[in-house]
């Protein structure tokens, strides 16, 4: 799996990504002012951080900058896109994911680790992971509060588009279990074709036993195994 890692002014988890993907194949970070993704891109990654500091809006600035219509070629392709934390608000304010990431209910930066179900696994980010499972990962953000207007709730829900659900260690939803209190407690979102994946939570900061866990290789590992089974290029 080659994967493109998209580094803008202000990221500062490209490094997790890089270590999270090398097992899995090449992975090769992306000045936000190229034009163009590297040849062979199947995974693009917009990491975590604070891309031009979080002036406007998270994600605002970084929506705009040259390597973004690279990245919707990509996906109208068919080719994945990641957005981790800051990747996801990005995702958002760039319109290739519905909703926006408003402050946490507490107005506070919120930095733990955070139990999060995962909604289905039958799609190319969540295959080894089992439906309902309970993983346990880090998050850390100020502006995590999924919100949209009640149709694209309704959509997203009906369509099961919903990724990942904040949640306890038994997978059981509650308002204490929900961080920052998301709409339907809605950790991350997929795109239509289920190709895209915005999160606010860290999958590939638990990797390791050495830093608390491993629940976040799933994530790379159903990429990675998505890749391998898909038909060679012609």
């Amino acid at each position: 799996m080659n994967a493109a890692i998209i580094l803008f002014p202000g990221s500062n988890r490209e490094g997790d990504a890089l270590r999270a993907l090398a097992p899995h194949g090449a992975a090769k970070v992306v000045w936000h002012g190229d034009r163009e993704l590297p040849q062979g891109t199947d995974l693009v990654v917009l990491p975590g951080g604070f891309s031009y500091g979080d002036y406007l809006r998270c994600g605002a600035i970084a929506a705009h900058s040259p390597v973004m219509g690279a990245v919707r070629a990509h996906a109208e392709r068919g080719g994945l896109v990641l957005g981790i934390c800051n990747g996801f608000q990005i995702l958002v304010e760039f319109g290739l994911l519905p909703g926006v990431l408003m402050r946490n209910a507490q107005l506070r930066f919120i930095c733990r680790m955070q139990h999060v179900r995962v909604e289905r696994s039958d799609t190319a980010f969540a295959s080894r992971y089992k439906q309902g499972q309970a993983i346990k990962i880090a998050i850390a953000h100020g502006e995590g509060n999924y919100e949209a207007d009640a149709e694209t709730i309704r959509r997203l829900e009906g369509d099961g588009r919903v990724a990942f659900r904040y949640c306890d260690a038994q997978g059981k939803l509650s308002k204490s279990a929900n961080p920052n209190g998301s709409t339907n407690a809605i950790a991350g979102v997929y795109s239509e074709r289920f190709n895209v994946l915005g999160l606010m939570p860290h999958p590939e900061n638990l990797i390791d036993p050495l830093v608390g866990g491993t629940d976040g290789k799933g994530l790379f590992e159903s990429l990675a195994a998505f890749k391998a089974a898909a038909p060679a290029a012609v």
